[in-house]
């Protein structure tokens, strides 16, 4: 098991985190905290000394100043695949290279647990076919479950058909869904594990905060 950067979550999860040689895909609206999740992910590996890969099509400044926003120092920081900032550069309009890139980066440290963050997903998705990208992300998941590595990919809620998500979930091994519920003038944000391989289902929707201290899940009692 892989710590997911969040006690509170890792309690969720039997303890542990998430499942090792495994792919997790998060889903929500844009600004719900997805990144977040990710970023404390990253963390976790980095003081572990584990190998930490981050694959953006975001500039790496854009994404060290959301860590600190987030309560992230940035002494350590991960390797990257992104669209400016980095030696290997992420243009989404081949997506060939992408998954080439990672799958080096992965290979040459094939020795270390690896952890490997993306948000890359969703534009993909936006720029192909649904059936290449199904086959597209089939393989690049089955080569990265040969190695140690715990895959995490955040997909944005809203800017797909319902289909295509439904889809691509069935390739991962654990689906996190993210959600704001609005009752009147209150909005509430909240957190559901919608399946994590090797655990019985998780029923139920969960409260979760994120500020600059860290984030926490907690129970959502109504």
């Amino acid at each position: 098991m892989v710590s997911t950067g969040v006690p509170t979550l890792d309690n969720l999860l039997g303890s542990d985190g998430y499942p090792d040689r495994s792919a997790v895909l998060v889903v929500g609206p844009p600004g719900i905290g997805k990144e977040t999740l990710g970023y404390w992910f990253v963390r976790s590996g980095l003081i572990q000394g584990d190998y930490c890969l981050y694959v953006t099509h975001r500039p790496v400044n854009d994404i060290l100043r959301d860590m600190r926003g987030s309560g992230i120092g940035t002494e350590r920081v991960p390797e990257w695949i992104a669209s400016s900032g980095s030696p290997t550069k992420c243009d989404l309009r081949d997506s060939t290279a992408i998954s080439f890139n990672l799958k080096e980066a992965v290979h040459r440290n094939k020795g270390r647990r690896i952890r490997v963050a993306t948000d890359v997903l969703s534009p993909l998705l936006v720029l192909n076919p649904l059936d290449s990208m199904y086959g597209y992300w089939s393989q690049l998941l089955s080569d990265l479950k040969q190695q140690d590595s715990v895959f995490f990919a955040l997909a944005e809620d809203g800017m797909h058909p319902p289909n295509v998500l439904t889809t691509m979930e069935q390739l991962f091994d654990g689906v996190i869904e993210m959600r704001l519920y609005e009752e009147g003038l209150t909005i509430t944000p909240l957190f559901r594990v919608k399946k994590m391989l090797g655990l019985p289902p998780i029923h139920g929707y969960f409260r979760f905060s994120v500020s600059n201290t860290g984030m926490e899940v907690t129970p959502h009692v109504r």
